[in-house]
């Protein structure tokens, strides 16, 4: 029964997006995508609810680490299926159908890669929702969204070698330590002390610039600023607050089997060095930058860097950091549907021709502050108390300099979100906003998606199921063993 319940998250959204290819009816497709989003969260609660058992050798599984997570990214996709429906009808010049149908597909591969537990299937999983979301960044078909795709292209390209490599010393790594080619990671850990200690460091460092750059941490993160500003803002959603996650949970994975092999201090030191400045590159764009959506972007880089640095902080530290892929993907959910709107009906995504947004599109540009002091960590939504983690787990590993660092970024990123948020919320709009404005409807379609998705980081962080946390726990033992 377990394993059927694993295959349907993978093949319920591969089945919608084969039924959304046949469709004929443009109008009626997109409800698929809140229907397939239902059930699939329904598998997954129900998948959840039980304690994961998994064959040591079984390539696919529902383990702990899926569970930590999977259920954070079923939640964020339909909010976002909910979002698509109206999102569609106002974009009815579009055809939809490969939108529907990716958008689907990534979902199951989403799900296929949270619960690959095989080094080779992961890769394989991984580079497939690379790949799917291609088009999905050319929704919009103008010249940007192009150059935007190929950046997004020839970037995760690249990372995708770089992960094949590191997979591929790994695997030399087993085969010079006597193993027998099996791959999975549960065999890969059972014979971590008789790895080859320096090819597993290459793979270490390969494995982590290849899903780093999935991940979009700094220095590897350029494609994210032209790929969120040109999406539309549901793969935006998608992509910082779901398929990110994929490449994060795949480094822990490859961290488990390197801590195993007795170099976890060193995988460890990488990854705070890279949290931090991805923090901290991250601030200093966002003073910089004038596109509301780009600003996006960089604080995906800033949260990605805090998914970076809770991991490398103990156990605790990882706690937080599964915490935090829950916190920050359903603000950040919010905080680009509601941006989304914005965007439509100003025209524009520059704080320069997009002022006074607060009288055009009042419920749009309440969300999108709202968002925006969420995402910042404004008590008592969900990520104050991840990040609260974080500093926590932090001072107890006697890392206070670099609590002190990242405090330091969450300062400055505050500071730049606000300057953007505010001057796209305030002032008078010009005669062209309001031109653009008058042919965009605030309808409940377009508020109560996002509005949802605020409502639960801010459930979240007031209210922890007792069986959350006890998620986060096994999946903290899961990579971390002692």
């Amino acid at each position: 029964m377990n394993e059927w319940l694993s295959l349907g998250l993978i093949g319920v959204p591969l089945l919608g997006a084969g039924l959304a290819g046949v469709w004929p009816d443009h109008r009626t497709r997109p409800w698929l995508l809140p229907a397939v989003g239902v059930v699939h969260l329904a598998l997954v609660l129900a998948r959840a609810g039980q304690a994961p058992v998994v064959a040591p050798g079984a390539w696919l599984g529902f383990d702990p680490l899926a569970r930590a997570v999977l259920p954070a990214v079923s939640l964020l996709f339909l909010g976002c299926a909910a979002y698509a429906v109206p999102y569609l009808r106002l974009r009815s010049e579009r055809p939809n159908r490969v939108f529907v149908a990716l958008l689907l597909t990534v979902l199951g591969l989403v799900s296929a890669g949270h619960q690959a537990r095989h080094l080779g299937l992961l890769w394989i999983t991984t580079e497939a929702v690379t790949l799917a979301c291609v088009p999905l960044l050319h929704f919009n078909g103008t010249p940007r969204a192009f150059e935007a795709t190929w950046k997004y292209l020839v970037v995760g390209g690249t990372g995708m070698a770089l992960s094949l490599l590191g997979s591929f010393c790994l695997g030399y790594a087993s085969l010079h330590g006597g193993g027998q080619g099996d791959l999975t990671f549960a065999a890969l850990a059972v014979q971590g002390p008789e790895l080859s200690r320096p090819w597993v460091l290459a793979a270490w460092v390969l494995v982590l610039a290849g899903y780093g750059t999935k991940m979009g941490l700094a220095p590897m993160h350029t494609w994210k600023p032209d790929a969120y500003g040109e999406a539309p803002g549901i793969v935006g959603a998608l992509l910082a607050g779901g398929v990110t996650t994929v490449a994060f949970t795949a480094i822990l994975r490859v961290r488990a089997v390197v801590g195993a092999a007795g170099a976890g201090a060193v995988a460890d030191r990488t990854l705070l060095a890279l949290g931090l400045f991805s923090l901290v590159m991250a601030a200093l764009f966002l003073l910089g930058t004038r596109d509301f959506k780009r600003m996006l972007a960089y604080s995906s880089v800033e949260h990605m860097g805090l998914l970076s640095l809770g991991a490398a902080l103990g156990g605790a530290g990882l706690a937080a950091a599964l915490f935090h892929v829950w916190s920050n993907g359903l603000t950040k959910g919010a905080l680009f549907l509601s941006a989304g709107n914005v965007r439509r009906a100003a025209g524009s995504a520059s704080m320069d021709t997009a002022r006074g947004m607060a009288r055009l599109t009042p419920g749009s540009a309440g969300l999108m502050v709202a968002g925006m002091f969420a995402v910042t960590a404004l008590p008592p939504f969900a990520p104050f108390f991840s990040e609260l983690r974080i500093v926590r787990a932090g001072l107890t590993e006697g890392r206070g300099w670099a609590v002190g660092v990242m405090l330091l970024g969450l300062l400055l990123a505050f500071l730049g979100m606000t300057r953007v948020v505010f001057g796209v919320v305030e002032g008078r709009p010009a005669p062209a906003v309001r031109r653009s404005a008058a042919r965009f409807a605030e309808t409940a379609g377009v508020l109560v998606p996002p509005l949802a998705l605020l409502a639960a980081s801010l459930a979240l962080g007031l209210f922890r199921p007792t069986g959350l946390e006890a998620a986060w726990q096994a999946a903290v033992a899961q990579i971390r063993q002692p």
